[in-house]
């Protein structure tokens, strides 16, 4: 199958070459033309251009959108929908807000184009064990799309989920659990940190993915992190990013009120990570010592 292809970073570059495996014609364009021009080398057609990436497309054409949510997005459909034609479709495969789906689809079946959201999981591993996609989007328009989904995925890891916006909310409520799953383990590897017991983690780690009911990907990667890094982790800087998925998580579950105290107190401990010295801490030693004269720490 022919699909163009904008955005070549760590997930869309490895996206395109599973996709040239999978003996498809892509046709890719990134903002930066060195990485047009690398994976040109690979087998993707180039374009340094949307509009020569349009023109090199058979009607009707589909254009898979991989960049980053929000601002990016938005301009890139909006440079798109100057060269495309009814009958089109454009896939946003990024993390976009499923509310921005429900909006964008009927902004551009106005226009005749169809728009098909892809919620897509695998991160940089993706290219090896596969890509897990929940797609949401008219039948009709996900339907001609499935020897792509198909290739991008392992067997067994795509649905077409419901209706505009179903992908990226499923995708959503994916990462949302993911926080929660990431915090648990954190958690306990800090309290085997801290024992008195000298504990090799990389092997707990190891140990727990033979048959434990706590085994998983995650715990896989937190083995390798162990072996890399080493136990104490110390070259790394406890700051975690969040990417907004756990966000309108937390802003779902208030709206239909559903306790979701887990993946909140998760995005809430994501947040401390960034702060260097907690006001709210500061706050709290100072009233320690203002009732109960109790010691506080100065610089």
């Amino acid at each position: 199958m022919q699909l163009g292809f904008i955005g070549l970073g760590r997930m869309g570059a490895n996206m395109v070459r599973r996709l040239i495996r999978d003996g498809h014609e892509i046709v890719a364009y990134n903002r930066t033309p060195e990485k047009t021009k690398e994976i040109a080398g690979e087998g993707a057609k180039p374009s340094f251009s949307i509009e020569e990436l349009v023109g090199q497309l058979a009607k009707p054409r589909a254009v898979w959108v991989m960049v980053p949510a929000g601002d990016a997005t938005e301009a890139q459909i909006a440079e798109l929908l100057e060269h495309l034609e009814p009958g089109d479709t454009i896939i946003d495969g990024g993390n976009t807000n499923f509310h921005d789906d429900v909006r964008r689809h009927a902004d551009l079946a106005a226009k005749g184009i169809n728009y098909v959201d892809a919620g897509t999981s695998g991160g940089i591993w993706g290219l090896q064990v596969g890509y897990c996609l929940m797609v949401g989007g008219d039948a009709a328009a996900v339907e001609p799309l499935l020897p792509i989904f198909t290739s991008l995925a392992p067997p067994g890891g795509y649905l077409h989920v419901g209706g505009p916006g179903a992908g990226h909310y499923v995708k959503m409520v994916h990462n949302g659990i993911e926080y929660g799953l990431m915090q648990a383990y954190a958690e306990g590897f800090e309290i085997l940190h801290a024992s008195d017991y000298e504990l090799d983690l990389a092997g707990i780690s190891d140990l727990w993915m033979q048959g434990s009911v706590v085994r998983s990907w995650l715990l896989e990667l937190a083995a390798r992190a162990f072996k890399s890094n080493g136990a104490d982790l110390e070259h790394i800087k406890g700051y975690v990013a969040d990417s907004g998925e756990g966000r309108w998580t937390v802003q779902e579950a208030i709206d239909h009120d559903v306790p979701a105290p887990v993946i909140t107190l998760s995005l809430l401990t994501r947040f401390r990570s960034r702060q260097e010295d907690s006001y709210g801490a500061k706050v709290l030693a100072a009233l320690r010592n203002e009732f109960g004269g109790h010691e506080v720490k100065t610089e």
